[in-house]
């Protein structure tokens, strides 16, 4: 009895751990909870072949018990051999057409989706964006636009966005979980998918190929937001000088030393063509720095001085010149001073 009293409490504190796992997670970084036409489709799958696997699970023991009652050993028939049945051609007819069946059913509403998820036949007519996979962030060109930017993908609501997909170093893959489904992101070709997403708010996208140390840190956001918005985004992005100064005395040494320090030979502001590191035309209005932290003056320090501690194997660290915390201090008040819209992350969905 202690025996069994132990594997059931071990298996009910098991079960009561992964239970309580199963509601862990994050605010718009599901594929449960579809707010997009990828991520709908998604979903539709996942519902189809889970009736499918409960279905052969549910004949296949229907079958079993079936087995076990009829055909169990009996009192006073320990040595009974029964009639031994082989190459029933109607058995094995019907195992091996039913499993056809079933993959059939299956296959051809996956093979649709998937195609019709890299349908760029509206491209020309629609919102067309370059996206760059990088070791650890993304970059988005709005083609046709003249906009670059990093980190924050913004799309109106309600309208498709065609992504051009390549990567400059290793293959990574773009994946919004709540509004799109995965596409890999090559070095040696250039992958197309399209997302659409039915309501606003900002959505976390996930790399989801191992693609270094700083993989699982690789993170971006999808800001939807209504068309208006979207269009005076795009005029605010599309109004930016570079050059201009800011009003704040601090953020004016900041500007300075972010010069002096050759930080601008890595980063553009405006609509620079890429370069190593993101585009900072509205750091100031990103969700999260470096993809990972919140964006406060002290997380930016942290990220500015040490950025190996926070992500390892980042194209930042060893490739500027060292700075102390307080140059880093001017140098944050700068950057968080670029806010070129108000249209942000903060003010989608509300």
């Amino acid at each position: 009895m202690k025996g069994w009293m132990g594997k059931f409490r071990a298996f009910f504190l098991l079960g009561s751990i992964a239970l309580m796992l199963s509601a862990c997670g994050k605010e718009n970084l599901t594929a449960l909870e579809p707010k997009g036409k990828g991520a709908e489709s998604a979903m539709d799958l996942i519902i189809l072949t889970t009736i499918v696997m409960l279905f052969v699970l549910f004949i296949v023991m229907l079958i079993y018990v079936a087995v076990l009652l009829r055909y169990r050993k009996k009192k006073g028939q320990e040595d009974f051999i029964p009639k031994q049945v082989e190459g029933n051609k109607t058995l094995e007819t019907i195992w091996t057409v039913i499993p056809i069946i079933l993959l059939i059913i299956i296959a051809v509403p996956t093979v649709t989706a998937t195609f019709d998820l890299a349908d760029n036949s509206g491209s020309k007519d629609g919102l067309n964006v370059q996206v760059t996979g990088n070791q650890y962030w993304w970059h988005f060109n709005y083609q046709g636009q003249e906009i670059q930017t990093s980190q924050d993908l913004y799309v109106p609501v309600g309208e498709k966005v065609y992504l051009n997909m390549k990567s400059s170093d290793v293959i990574h893959s773009f994946w919004v979980p709540t509004i799109s489904g995965k596409m890999d992101v090559n070095p040696e070709n250039e992958n197309t998918m399209y997302i659409e997403a039915y309501e606003e708010g900002v959505y976390w996208g996930k790399c989801a190929e191992l693609c270094g140390p700083s993989h699982s840190l690789m993170d971006f956001k999808v800001v939807v937001v209504s068309q208006e918005e979207f269009d005076q985004w795009v005029k605010d992005m599309k109004n930016v000088n570079p050059d201009k100064q800011p009003q704040d005395a601090v953020a004016q040494e900041g500007k300075s030393l972010f010069q002096q320090n050759n930080c601008m030979s890595c980063h553009a502001i405006g609509s620079s063509p890429v370069q190593v590191g993101p585009n900072l035309t509205n750091f100031g209005d990103r969700s999260k720095i470096a993809g990972i932290l919140d964006p406060t003056k002290e997380n930016l320090v942290d990220w500015i001085t040490d950025p190996e501690s926070i992500k390892p194997g980042n194209k930042m660290t060893g490739n500027y010149p060292e700075v102390s915390e307080e140059e880093a201090g001017k140098i944050a008040e700068y950057l968080l001073q670029l806010k070129p819209s108000e249209i942000t992350p903060e003010s989608a969905g509300n």
